[in-house]
Order: structure tokens, then C-alpha cells, then sequence
């Protein structure tokens, strides 16, 4: 793929050098299953093709965002150790990926201990924002790809963002998780630990057109949240698991295809709305 913004109806500014520091943006939905992950990949993929220089940070153990570029974690050089170990800095694990612009902080299963040993640390609702200042002059954003479920490593990403995009399926349960997510935990963050946190907005994810549960759950989520909802939608398609599969974002994998364009969308969309710089 060149690049190249070809499409003219919606012509966004392409840029060579970052214009940091970088806006961070918490990708957060407490229940598993949502394109989180997908959204992430794909998301800041057609960002980077858009000229924009974006890191992304895998804060989940189960390290789907590091498989899903196709990169390997190094043994000792992950989001973990960086977060524990104070002689590391975060260039120190940065790794290059395939796509140009588009940069990564690894994790693997490690991750999953961090909570318990990080609990009797001094400020540690704050360590991941410590850990990423140092960086953030290097790119226009960065984008942290939260674990499904609302412990000390999803606070640690709020506190750490300026915003929070929240992919939600549209599916009955995905929907009612919704409000437990807003009101219980990123208005508690809002209020506790990061008071210029905003909800960037909300993405409707594996949408069905087909069946009657998907379209109906669709016009609920914009009739409950309205503006806050993307005009774009994601909808269903084997072409995402494809593309994770031989570690490659769908604008790569398959960059003219349908799939590639709804991201694309959702990446003109958050420049739109002033979410990606």
C-alpha cells in the first residue's frame, strides 16, 4: 500500500515528522469479544497512512496486539518489565514495525503479574503515564490497548490518555456493559486521578446487517449516547481474523477491500473529531 490518501471526499493532511507531544488514547471495553484489539491495530494503521506517527502500547497479558502485527516479544524488553524495572526506558522496548510510522510496546503473559506487584507501589495509578512521558515528543499518538477488564491496568491507561475510545459490539450484553464502563469507572478516573479525561467516542463494532438483534441494538446505542457515537460502523467480516492471523493490519493485508475502508473511515473520523491530531 503506498500510503497514498486516495480518497479526495475526505482529504486529511499528510504529515511527515511528529507534531508531539502525542494525544494518548485509551482503547477500553470491560468485556472481551468487542474488536478491541482489531480496532486498535486497524485504527492506527490507517492513521499512520495518513502520515500521522503512532505508538501503540499492548496493556493486555494475552498480547493479542503484538501477535496481530506480527512481532515477537523479546524477553524482557515488554510493556512489563518497562513498568517495573526503573532503569528501562521506553525507547528501550520500542520496536518498529512493519507498517511505516506505526510503532509498538509489546506485552505477553507477563503483564498478567503486574497488578499484584504493582499494587503496594507509591502513585501506582500513575506509572504507565511515568513511563510513556519520555516518548511522547516522538509521535502524534499513541494508543493503549487495554486488557477486558476494569483492574489496575485499565486505571492505569486512563490516567495515562487524554481520551477513551470504547469499542462496543452490537450485541445485548456488549451494550448494557456500556454503562458500567462510563459511569463506574471512567467518570471514577475523571474524578479521581485524571480530571481532563474525555470520552472520545464510541464505536459501533461487529455489526451484522443482516439480522434484526444487530440493526436493533445498533439504533439503540445511538438513541442512548447520541453524538458520542462514530457515524462509522465495523461491520462483520472474516477479512479482520485473516489479516491477525498472518500478523498484518487489514490495510495491509487486504487494502482495497471493504474491511480496509470502514478503519479508514474511523481513522478520518477521529481526525474529524479532533481525537487524532
Amino acid at each position: 500500500m503506498s500510503g497514498k490518501n486516495t480518497d479526495h471526499r475526505f482529504p486529511i493532511p499528510k504529515r511527515l515528522t511528529s507534531h508531539g507531544p502525542a494525544r494518548v488514547i485509551a482503547l477500553c471495553n470491560q468485556k472481551g469479544g468487542v474488536g478491541k484489539t482489531t480496532t486498535t491495530i486497524n485504527t492506527a494503521a490507517a492513521l499512520a497512512e495518513y502520515g500521522r506517527k503512532v505508538l501503540l502500547v499492548d496493556f493486555d497479558p494475552q498480547g493479542a496486539l503484538t501477535r496481530g502485527l506480527g512481532v515477537e516479544a523479546e524477553e524482557g524488553k515488554t510493556v512489563y518489565e518497562l513498568m517495573l524495572d526503573r532503569k528501562l526506558k521506553a525507547a528501550d522496548v520500542i520496536v518498529h514495525t512493519e507498517v511505516p510510522g506505526l510503532d509498538l510496546i509489546p506485552a505477553n503473559i507477563q503483564l498478567s503479574a503486574a497488578e499484584i506487584q504493582l499494587v503496594a507501589e507509591p502513585g501506582r495509578e500513575q506509572i504507565l503515564s511515568g513511563v510513556l512521558r519520555s516518548v511522547l515528543g516522538d509521535y502524534d499518538l499513541v494508543m493503549i490497548d487495554c486488557q477486558p477488564s476494569l483492574g489496575l491496568l485499565t486505571v492505569n491507561a486512563l490516567t495515562a490518555a487524554h481520551g477513551v475510545l470504547i469499542p462496543v459490539a452490537c450485541d445485548y450484553f456488549a451494550l448494557k456493559g456500556l454503562e458500567l464502563l462510563i459511569k463506574n469507572t471512567v467518570e471514577l478516573v475523571r474524578e479521581r486521578l485524571n480530571d481532563t479525561l474525555k470520552i472520545d467516542g464510541i464505536l459501533a463494532t461487529m455489526f451484522d446487517p443482516r439480522t434484526l438483534h444487530s440493526r436493533n441494538m445498533l439504533n439503540q446505542l445511538n438513541e442512548e449516547y447520541g453524538s458520542s457515537v462514530f457515524r462509522s460502523v465495523i461491520k462483520l467480516t472474516v477479512k479482520f481474523k485473516d489479516s491477525s492471523e498472518r500478523g498484518r493490519p487489514v490495510t495491509q493485508y487486504a487494502p482495497t477491500s471493504e474491511a480496509a475502508e470502514l478503519y479508514r473511515a474511523v481513522a478520518r473520523e477521529m481526525v474529524d473529531r479532533g481525537c487524532a491530531p
